[in-house]
């Protein structure tokens, strides 16, 4: 017998067992030890259940945060702010799917990416929880309690095509970076409620949830499109203005302005003009200040409609816009059909095709507030580890210049004359602001009458000098309520208080700018009676 041999395949056999079962090992606690930790079927999963990284506002306020399961398996979230809820969105555990910034960005708050990942991947071999990054967002949280707060603002101005309603969007911007400092999403829903009930494997509020017909489970600034109405006519001048096809001076006749009006074999309706204008022709811009949708029909047929497509494509409408979460695509076509005459001179003015997300209507509003810049909306600020180490930030960005500083200065200029001498200026909110806001109204008809069910809209910039137009808006607030009927009066006082408690609370750094001349309207022809007319 060869007992060195027998030695020989012994010790071999030792150094192949040893070697299987370290690659088991390795295999178990290492390469998969992510998916099994998290299985809901394994025993351990309470131990090692991730603990989520928080989410915090843009000056370090908890939004969303991780605490100890009172059940004694796992960790709970909490959300301090239920404005936030369709924008941050919720998450329960693996059983369940998350949505919005906890959807998005799961891999950083669970720590499953960069060098965040590097170290979980000990702690999974030492059955200690992993551990998630934090995550900043661009969100103000003091900004966002006062949209949330105003968007409840009762209608102060006697006005009998204004309609009660609870649904509807706020956002709220700096043009020159980006940066989303609000979003509002109404009606919302209490995410605590959400992800406590689901977590006990009750359905019910999650079930009235998605049965309820106001959609509050929708992040309706992002998800949901509208018929946009007169605040359109935006896009419609900026194309004009930028392309050489008018000018704020243009003439247009008492037929031109106020009808009657037919293109391609269609009567086009809608003059806004009459009673209050006695003196013809007016220009581009008394229409746009008095919101005629006879002459942004005719210079949106002027335009053309490849050169007005042309412009809304650098606007992201009809493709995806660049943000942190999916963004629901505006249009302006039906199939992407080419538009008759008639069609187009509708979507000019808002009507026809016209279906758009609030957030598109910001971009064309920070693009004039910008002098022609137009930024990527931001969301996300960085991403942190546990320590504040930062592990990437995000940084303002510069998708394009669509318009012409000209042509922003030019449409700034017009949206003055919208809240100083026309169809918002019947609102007293804003000329008793400080602040000088300038925007635009919107009345997007919905129902067969022209006011009743319409969506009620305005986009607005401030502070605004008219004597100094070098000096750019530091802010900019889209807002719309669902059916709500007549744009200015409907969301222009909740506005307006919006940004007088921004500006006074010195939230946002803006000069004050000087009073308005109360003969402007009249010394610009803007307004054809009134002191000075």
């Amino acid at each position: 017998m060869n007992i060195s041999s027998n030695i020989r395949k012994l010790t071999l056999f030792f150094i192949a067992f040893f070697i299987a079962a370290s690659g088991g090992f390795v295999y178990w606690q290492v390469v998969v030890a992510q998916q099994v930790s998290s299985n809901i079927h394994n025993g351990r999963s309470c131990a090692n259940a991730p603990f989520r990284g928080t989410i915090y506002d843009r000056n370090g306020v908890r939004l969303a945060y991780s605490v100890p399961s009172k059940s004694g398996c796992g960790y709970t979230r909490v959300y301090t702010d239920p404005s936030l809820a369709g924008l941050i969105g919720y998450y329960v555990n693996p059983l369940y799917s998350s949505t919005g910034i906890e959807h998005q960005y799961d891999s950083y708050l669970t720590g499953k990416v960069g060098l965040t990942q590097i170290d979980n991947l000990m702690n999974n071999t030492l059955h200690r929880p992993p551990v998630g990054d934090d995550i900043y967002l661009t969100i103000d949280e003091r900004i966002q309690k006062i949209a949330n707060q105003h968007f409840d603002d009762p209608i102060t101005i006697d006005n009998t095509l204004t309609f009660p309603t609870n649904r509807g969007s706020v956002v709220v911007t700096d043009p020159h970076t980006g940066a989303i400092l609000a979003m509002v999403s109404r009606p919302g829903y209490d995410p605590n409620k959400l992800v406590k009930t689901l977590a006990n494997s009750d359905l019910s509020y999650y079930n009235q949830l998605n049965n309820d017909k106001g959609t509050p489970l929708l992040e309706r600034p992002i998800q949901s499109t509208y018929i946009p109405g007169s605040i359109y006519k935006t896009m419609t001048l900026m194309a004009g203005l930028d392309s050489g096809k008018t000018t704020l001076n243009q003439p247009f006749n008492m037929q031109q302005a106020h009808g009657p009006l037919r293109i391609n074999g269609q009567e086009i309706t809608g003059s806004n003009l009459d009673p209050f204008t006695f003196h013809y022709p007016v220009s581009t811009e008394y229409g746009y200040s008095h919101s005629d949708n006879l002459i942004y029909a005719q210079i949106g047929v002027n335009t053309g409609q490849q050169t007005w497509l042309d412009y809304n494509k650098k606007f992201y409408v009809g493709q995806q816009i660049p943000f942190d979460l999916p963004v629901a695509k505006s249009e302006v076509l039906l199939n992407n059909q080419p538009l008759p005459a008639n069609q187009l001179a509708s979507d000019a003015f808002g009507q026809g095709y016209d279906t758009i997300t609030p957030l598109q209507m910001s971009l064309i509003d920070n693009a004039s507030a910008d002098n022609g810049q137009l930024m990527r909306p931001m969301l996300i600020s960085k991403v942190t580890d546990t320590h504040k180490n930062v592990l990437k930030s995000y940084t303002p960005t510069s998708l394009s210049n669509p318009i012409s500083q000209d042509t922003a200065t030019q449409v700034r200029r017009a949206m003055y004359g919208v809240t100083q001498c026309g169809s918002g200026s019947i609102v007293p909110d804003f000329h008793n602001s400080p602040w000088s806001i300038i925007g635009k109204t919107g009345t997007g008809q919905v129902g067969s009458s022209q006011y009743v069910g319409a969506n009620s809209w305005m986009i607005t910039q401030a502070p605004y000098s008219v004597d100094n137009p070098n000096q750019l808006p530091a802010l900019s607030i889209v807002a719309m309520k669902e059916n709500g009927g007549d744009g200015g009066p409907t969301v222009g006082p909740m506005i307006a208080h919006m940004y007088n408690d921004i500006f006074a609370q010195h939230l946002v750094p803006a000069t004050l700018p000087p009073a308005p001349s109360p003969t402007y309207c009249c010394n610009e022809k803007l307004l054809q009676q009134g002191p000075g007319c």
